[in-house]
């Protein structure tokens, strides 16, 4: 396989993100914050970077094939989460590990944090935690076909690298429907900073959560997270564009352009809301029941807390674990759904969930009528063969990734809950997990560095969709 134009790709990432790393560096000037030099010389060392694989690794003739989509997807994650490290390195005087480790979180959008003191930390460093969720919630490989119009990449090649966009099929102009997907992604963004900040939010902060909210990151800037702040406008506010944020932005863009009934008509975002109705009434009333808040401040928790699990954001508004073993229960279980496929959300994603519920029916059917013929389909499309190897594919792997990183924590000493919980919310890429150490109230700092190493492997699967990486590891991918 010729790996230069991918070099070449990650070349021209390393320098946009060193020019990225421009933006927290001139915040910091502003407030004349001495935590800018950290931004400079990593920015200067990404551009050098940058600069070299580019002038090395150039060819006359660009393209991307598919083998060289899915080496440039993972290549590109593991590295600019490298690089986009040093900031943390330099400035807060923490190990390579944590560092790397806060990244791959900000950047996979899953939300986990080894840092704490939040509130008093380099405004630059927030921003930079803020900036990349926001940049990892869109896709990197999205965004790049936005801006660079000159890789040519084939229109779904493009959507399965990074997520699991299958839906809808018909993309011919892979690069128009990246650009629509960045400016809708960009003013969804703007209209909540706005929001935040009617609030009760300073601009500062309603900026970044913003971008951690659409994302589906949920990085704050307080070590409350959105406890921080009282207003229930806030927390709903919130709790809209997390939903957002879950939804399939080619939707969006289908919406936009006059199809008024693309969202409406899709089934796996009326199964979504759906499921979001149901697991609010149902928890609201008990939470209300089994508690001295009113129903009103039942629901607002309750909907806040399980938007965020369910689209793997992760914010936290009040510790649920404390609600009791039932609520505890239901959050762990909630930490796999996910959102639509498309969407800036992680987890297992609602579509498979129907389909195997479908699927099901189907079989017993079947076995009632062994002699009858049913037409699998889902969403006005036939189910294929293709989609049914992928969903067991992912739904296999998913488990079994989720049960070797349990083993892996236990044996380096890590209790059940914090084993099973840590590696749930890695490869489902939500943020917080259970127990005292990483639960809603703690974070991950204690953590042995191997563990985080193994955190982090998993936040990248869990991202990518497990197969894009595991590909990497089979003998038929680097045959010619």
């Amino acid at each position: 396989m010729n790996i230069r134009p991918v070099l070449y790709v990650i070349g021209l990432f390393l320098t946009v993100q060193s020019l990225l790393m421009l933006v927290p560096a001139l915040y910091d000037l502003l407030i004349h914050d001495p935590g800018k030099y950290a931004f400079l010389w990593s920015a200067a060392i990404n551009l050098l970077t940058g600069l070299i694989l580019c002038v090395s690794c150039r060819t006359k003739e660009f393209s991307l094939k598919a083998r060289q989509i899915f080496l440039l997807t993972n290549l590109t994650w593991v590295t600019l989460s490298g690089f986009a490290a040093l900031p943390f390195w330099i400035q807060l005087d923490i190990s390579y590990t944590d560092a790397y480790f806060e990244t791959m979180s900000a950047i996979t959008t899953t939300g986990s944090t080894v840092l704490s003191g939040l509130d008093t930390m380099n405004k630059g460093i927030l921003l930079w935690r803020s900036l990349l969720q926001w940049l990892g919630g869109i896709g990197f490989i999205v965004l790049a076909v936005a801006v660079l119009p000159f890789l040519k990449v084939g229109g779904m090649r493009l959507f399965q690298s990074e997520s699991s966009d299958w839906s809808e099929k018909v993309m011919p102009r892979s690069g128009s429907i990246a650009k629509r997907i960045v400016c809708i992604y960009l003013g969804l963004t703007v209209c909540c900073a706005y929001l935040f900040f009617l609030g009760g939010m300073n601009g500062f902060e309603a900026i970044n959560h913003a971008m951690t909210a659409l994302s589906t990151g949920g990085f704050s800037t307080s070590d409350n997270s959105m406890g921080q702040f009282s207003n229930p406008f806030i927390h709903w506010t919130a709790t809209i564009f997390m939903l957002l944020g879950g939804l399939p932005f080619v939707l969006f863009v289908k919406f936009l352009k006059g199809d008024h009934k693309a969202l409406t008509r899709n089934t796996q975002v009326v199964t979504f809301i759906q499921f979001l109705l149901l697991t609010w009434a149902g928890l609201s009333i008990w939470l209300f029941m089994h508690s001295n808040y009113s129903f009103w401040e039942s629901l607002t928790l309750v909907a806040f807390n399980t938007t965020s699990v369910v689209t793997t954001t992760g914010y936290a508004l009040t510790d649920y674990t404390l609600w009791g073993g039932f609520a505890a229960t239901a959050f762990f279980f909630l930490t796999f759904v996910g959102g639509c496929s498309g969407s800036t959300a992680g987890g297992v994603k609602i579509f498979r969930f129907e389909i195997g519920a479908k699927l099901l029916m189907i079989q017993l059917k079947q076995l009632a009528h062994p002699r009858a013929c049913f037409v699998q389909s889902y969403n006005g499309q036939q189910i294929s063969s293709d989609i049914l190897r992928s969903l067991i594919a992912f739904s296999f792997f998913f488990g079994l990734l989720v049960s070797l990183l349990t083993m892996l924590l236990s044996l380096l000493g890590l209790d059940l809950t914090t084993s099973i919980s840590g590696a749930a919310t890695a490869v489902a890429n939500v943020g917080p997990g259970l127990g005292d150490i990483i639960g809603p109230a703690g974070n991950f700092a204690s953590l042995p560095d191997s563990a985080k190493w193994l955190l982090s492997l998993g936040m990248l699967m869990g991202r990518l969709e497990v197969i894009t990486v595991l590909v990497l590891f089979t003998p038929q991918f680097w045959k010619g």
